[in-house]
């Protein structure tokens, strides 16, 4: 466990790469994606400085297959990186729909919320929704690609699907985003705003809301200092 003064590390720096590398390919996404269909070139009656590129099919189609590897590779990398880690924090867990009735509940009557671990129930349902909303517009942005391949040919029925899944990925991952930031509403979730910028959080946040994620910290600390007292005594 690192501590900072008063603070706790939440967030190490792997996470808030993934976080904002994340955040900022599926915000270009969104962008391009819309640049394609076209809508800039036909209903944009006053374009910004510097925005010309978005009437263009061809740069919006090329921004958006760049944003789409790094998607992939940060995505790819997060697996990899939490699988060797053994780190499953954020992953859903059985009675989460339960808890997170509980913990709604409690913040509603403004009564005292059940223990929660390092991720509230909602947030791990949250990662759930994003997590299959990007695996949809991945998988289906694959097959879209196939069109634009010179010497390939698809189905019509092929594309028709992957358009359509590829456009239930987009609003799925659009409805997260919005959700992911209507959660700040909440004034308690809002202490959990640093940790995604210098990756502390206040200590005595984390021991009243994640007790039970508190509780492990602190275990943890004491098996490394009776672990170093050992190796001193040697």
């Amino acid at each position: 466990m690192k501590y900072k003064k008063d603070k706790i590390l939440r967030q190490p720096l792997s996470n808030r790469i993934v976080h904002w590398v994340t955040a900022g390919s599926i915000l270009m996404l969104i962008i391009t994606g819309l640049g394609q269909m076209p809508l800039y070139g036909r209903y944009l009656l006053w374009q910004p400085f510097g925005t010309k590129w978005l009437t263009s099919y061809e740069i919006t189609l090329w921004v958006h297959y760049f944003f789409a590897i790094v998607l992939t590779f940060i995505m790819f990398y997060h697996l990899v990186y939490h699988i060797i880690k053994k780190e499953f924090h954020i992953w859903p867990k059985k009675g989460d729909i339960k808890g997170s009735y509980e913990i709604i509940k409690a913040m509603i009557l403004r009564k005292k919320e059940p223990p929660s671990d390092k991720y509230l129930p909602e947030q791990r349902l949250a990662y759930a929704f994003f997590a299959f909303g990007i695996g949809i517009a991945m998988v289906s942005g694959f097959f879209k690609i196939i069109k634009n391949m010179h010497g390939v040919q698809a189905s019509n029925e092929l594309l028709l699907w992957g358009a359509q899944l590829h456009n239930l990925g987009t609003v799925l991952i659009t409805m997260g985003v919005f959700m992911h930031l209507a959660a700040f509403i909440v004034k308690a979730n809002r202490k959990l705003l640093p940790g995604m910028f210098s990756g502390f959080v206040d200590k005595e946040y984390v021991k009243e809301r994640h007790s039970n994620w508190y509780n492990e910290l602190e275990q943890e600390l004491e098996q490394e200092i009776k672990l170093k007292n050992e190796k001193q005594a040697q």
